[in-house]
C-alpha cells in the first residue's frame, strides 16, 4: 500500500471513530435522548399524512363531545353548581352512574394538557370537596374515595392508587403551566402533599360505615412498587397498569426532596417489572400481578387475564420510552403486543384475552363492545416505542378512523380514546417548571 493510500485509509478510520459515536448519540432510540430531553414528541398522525389542522379537529371534537356534549349520549363531565371555591364539575362512568378518582383524574390531565384550566379546576374542586378524605381518624385519610354518587356521598372510602397517581401528576403540571394559586389551587402543595402520601401514610386502622379497615402507604416499600389498593392485607399486589415510570422520573425531580431518590428507584423497578409480567410471546399482561411479575389470581373474573385494567399497561410503558429513552426493552414489548393484536385482525380484535392470546370474549357489565374504542387507542400509542413502523401505522391509521366513543360505554373508551389521540399526535407533554 503506498503513503497516500495508508494516509487515506487512516484518516478515513480516525473520522469515522469521531463520527459513529456522535450518529449514535444523534440516533432514535439513544438511551436518555427522549422527549424531557429534547422537547421533541413524535406525532404518528402527522408521520401518517395528516395535517395539523387536522389533528386539532380531531382532538378538539373529542374534548367537546366527551366534556360539554350531549348529557344523555355523550357527555362525561356534569357542571354541578359552585360553592366557596368557585364552580364544580365531575366526570361520571355512565354504565355504572358513579364518580371515580380514576376518571376525574383523567379529566384533570386532559384538561391541563389541552389547556382548559377552567374545567381543571372545576373539577379538582369537586374532588376535593366530595372526595378527599380529611378525617386524621379514617383509614383512608389524605387520600380519596374512588367511587361517590352523583351528590358526594361516598359508594366506599377505599382509595384506588392510579387516581392519587393522576391527581398528583396533573397537579404538578398545573403549577407549572399555569402558576399556582391560593388554597386548593396552589397545585404544588397540593401536589406535594399527595406524593408524601402515598409514601409515607401512617398505618390506620378504623371502622367506618363500610367496616373495620387497616390502610398504609400507596407505594410498598421493598420492591418500590404502587398497589393495587393501600388497604394492609397477607397477600397484598399491585395492578400492572398502574406502573408510571414516566412519571415517577418527574417526581423524582419536582415532588418532595426527602422521597426523589425513592421514585428513582421506583421507576427502575417498573422498567424491570414490565417484561417480567407480558407474555413473552403475545405481550399481553394480566389486570393484577405480584410483585415479582406474575399475574394474581383472586376473585375478579379478569385478574390474571388482560382485561380492560390492562389496556392501559402498552400505553405506560411506550409513553416511558418516548419521553425518558432509558429501557431498550420497551420497545420489544411494543413490537410485541401490537404483532399479537395485528394477528388478532387490525380492526376486529376483541376486549379480553388470556395472557397466552385466547380470546375470552367481552365480560358482561364491564365492557360494552367487542372492539372497544379504548384498546384501539392504548395499542396506538404503543406505537411510540414499536421499531416496526409499517405495522405501527396500521394501528396508527385504526385510531384515526376510530369514532369518538359515545352511548352506555363512554366513559372508560372515551378517556382512554382522548388520552390515546393526545399521545400519538405529540399533545400529551411533560409541563416542566418555567
Amino acid at each position: 500500500m503506498s503513503v497516500s493510500r495508508r494516509f487515506v485509509l487512516a484518516a478515513t478510520l480516525a473520522l469515522v471513530a469521531v463520527l459513529v459515536p456522535a450518529l449514535r448519540a444523534q440516533a432514535p432510540d439513544a438511551k436518555g435522548h427522549g422527549a424531557f430531553a429534547t422537547g421533541k414528541y413524535r406525532n404518528l398522525f402527522a408521520e401518517a399524512g395528516h395535517s395539523q389542522k387536522e389533528i386539532q379537529a380531531k382532538i378538539d371534537a373529542a374534548y367537546q363531545q366527551l366534556f360539554h356534549g350531549d348529557p344523555q349520549t355523550q357527555s362525561i363531565g356534569f357542571a354541578a353548581g359552585k360553592n366557596a371555591d368557585g364552580p364544580l364539575m365531575y366526570v361520571t362512568d355512565w354504565n355504572n352512574h358513579d364518580v371515580r378518582t380514576e376518571g376525574m383524574s383523567y379529566g384533570m390531565m386532559i384538561a391541563v394538557q389541552l389547556d382548559k384550566k377552567s374545567d381543571f379546576d372545576a373539577i379538582w374542586n369537586w374532588a376535593k370537596t366530595y372526595m378527599y378524605i380529611s378525617d386524621p381518624k379514617a383509614p383512608s385519610y389524605q387520600y380519596f374515595a374512588w367511587s361517590c354518587k352523583y351528590d358526594g356521598a361516598h359508594n366506599s372510602e377505599g382509595a384506588a392508587p392510579d387516581g392519587e397517581s393522576y391527581f398528583a401528576m396533573a397537579l404538578l403540571f398545573a403549577a407549572n403551566r399555569w402558576g399556582n394559586g391560593q388554597g386548593i389551587y396552589n397545585y404544588q402543595a397540593e401536589a406535594d402533599k399527595l406524593l408524601s402520601a402515598m409514601v409515607h401514610r401512617a398505618v390506620i386502622s378504623a371502622p367506618s360505615k363500610f367496616g373495620t379497615h387497616t390502610v398504609g402507604p400507596m407505594m410498598n416499600a421493598n420492591p418500590p412498587e404502587i398497589l393495587f389498593v393501600p388497604d394492609i392485607s397477607p397477600q397484598m399486589f399491585t395492578d400492572p397498569s398502574y406502573h408510571l415510570p414516566a412519571f415517577y422520573e418527574l417526581w423524582a425531580r419536582w415532588g418532595p426532596k426527602e422521597d426523589r431518590a425513592f421514585w428513582v428507584k421506583a421507576a427502575e423497578t417498573s422498567r424491570k417489572f414490565f417484561p417480567k409480567t407480558v407474555n413473552a410471546q403475545t405481550g399481553l399482561a394480566p389486570v393484577y400481578a405480584n410483585f415479582d411479575g406474575t399475574p394474581h389470581k383472586n376473585g375478579f373474573v379478569q385478574s390474571n387475564e388482560f382485561g380492560y385494567d390492562a389496556w392501559r399497561t402498552a400505553s405506560n410503558w411506550s409513553v416511558d420510552w418516548s419521553w425518558w429513552r432509558k429501557e431498550p426493552v420497551e420497545q420489544e414489548l411494543s413490537d410485541r403486543i401490537q404483532a399479537f393484536f395485528e394477528g388478532q385482525g387490525i380492526d376486529k380484535y376483541g376486549p379480553v384475552y388470556s395472557l397466552d392470546g385466547k380470546d375470552m370474549g367481552a365480560t358482561p357489565g364491564l365492557t360494552h363492545e367487542d372492539h372497544p374504542a379504548g384498546l384501539v387507542g392504548t395499542n396506538a400509542v404503543a406505537g411510540l416505542a414499536a421499531t416496526n413502523e409499517e405495522r405501527a401505522r396500521k394501528f396508527t391509521d385504526a385510531l384515526w378512523n376510530t369514532s369518538i366513543p359515545d352511548g352506555r360505554g363512554r366513559y372508560y373508551d372515551g378517556m382512554l380514546y382522548l388520552m390515546s389521540m393526545m399521545h400519538v399526535s405529540g399533545n400529551f407533554r411533560i409541563w416542566a417548571p418555567k
